[in-house]
């Protein structure tokens, strides 16, 4: 009985952030092309300092890995070639013709130095060359940060609206989940964001308190979940997932990693505890290069131990088209120009 999916079938990838997804022998050209300053003059060392060793980490531990990436990535010529090579290479590597790529652009202007719009411009330059190279369908996701004040990530928010016309897709929060944070303060950002015809998907579920998960969807309303696991351990926070129809974005070696799933049992039971309450779920890779995983690896491991069949892994790809929040399009190659996933509310002038 087949068990794993065939590599005829287009993926998407839904849940990919930009400082995790780039192969360190280019990080290693971009570094030296800027003149960084690395800590080591050996590559092999500089490989296991972006990536995960065969030890898993601790969560903050493992966030700790993309300070490097960053700062690396941390100019217009970086994010552009990263961006680039990110496409591309999913789509080489494991035919992912549909690609939303997330990233904080302020994570990438070495601290206001550097013009924000100049960052983002350069990311949408890579994804325009992808595009006219590969099959591909990209998307970019502007990642709200919870350790940053809210002026900081209205600031982001802005500018994901701003830009929705040429690439920018959605809205995120990312970072450490932390009971400090109130997910409350930005309800009416996120409402607004919403009105322009934004994605939103938001992590939770995974670190953090078990219950911010039904806060988020509550408050927040979002279209996906970022990574959700916990969520199986919250009979509310299931039914209102199950009941607005929200897609969670699985991430299983990540969360091995970060010691977030304690091994692949856990997991047989989340998997099981999802398809039971009819949740809806994508295999997402979080960061392929980091973590030294491909989306069809992630897929052909659930199958190969027998937690998702070949008809689930089906599936799981068949949500992952139908949830992006790319607009689906197929005529001729080009950038993707206007948002087709809602009807774009425009903002009446006072």
């Amino acid at each position: 009985m087949a068990r794993l999916l065939s590599r005829k079938i287009p993926l998407a990838e839904l849940h990919c952030h930009l400082g995790g997804a780039v192969t360190p022998a280019i990080m290693w050209g971009i570094a030296h092309a800027q003149g960084i300053k690395l800590p080591t003059k050996d590559y092999w060392q500089f490989r296991d300092m972006i990536t995960v060793s065969s030890r898993s980490r601790s969560f903050d531990g493992y966030l700790q890995l993309f300070h490097w990436t960053e700062l690396i990535q941390s100019s217009p010529l970086a994010v552009e070639r990263s961006v680039y090579e990110v496409v591309g290479g999913a789509y080489r590597k494991n035919n992912v013709t549909t690609m939303e790529l997330r990233f904080n652009p302020m994570k990438r202007n070495r601290g206001g130095e550097q013009d924000l719009d100049h960052i983002i411009a350069a990311a949408v330059r890579g994804m325009d060359r992808a595009n006219l190279e590969y099959p591909v369908k990209p998307g970019l996701i502007f990642c709200l940060d919870r350790a940053f004040p809210f002026e900081l990530n209205e600031i982001i928010a802005e500018k994901a609206i701003g830009w929705r016309d040429r690439g920018v897709v959605g809205v995120d929060i990312a970072g450490p989940e932390s009971a400090t944070f109130r997910v409350a303060d930005y309800r009416r950002l996120f409402r607004r964001v919403r009105q322009y015809g934004l994605g939103i998907t938001v992590h939770t579920g995974e670190s953090g308190p078990i219950d911010e998960v039904a806060r988020v969807v509550e408050l927040l309303e979002p279209d996906r979940i970022g990574h959700g696991v916990k969520a199986a351990y919250d009979p509310r926070a299931l039914g209102m997932i199950r009941e607005r129809g929200i897609v969670l974005e699985v991430c299983p070696t990540s969360n091995l990693n970060t010691r977030v799933v304690s091994g692949w049992d856990e997991f047989r039971w989340i998997f099981d505890t999802l398809r039971r309450n009819e949740i809806r779920f994508t295999i997402n890779t979080d960061g392929p290069e980091l973590l030294k995983t491909y989306i069809r690896d992630e897929l052909a491991q659930l199958g190969r131990l027998g937690i998702l069949s070949i008809d689930d892994q089906k599936v799981a790809a068949e949500t992952s088209l139908a949830a992006s929040f790319v607009p689906n399009v197929s005529d001729v190659p080009g950038p993707v120009r206007e948002p087709a996933r809602r009807q774009v509310v425009e903002r009446e002038e006072a």
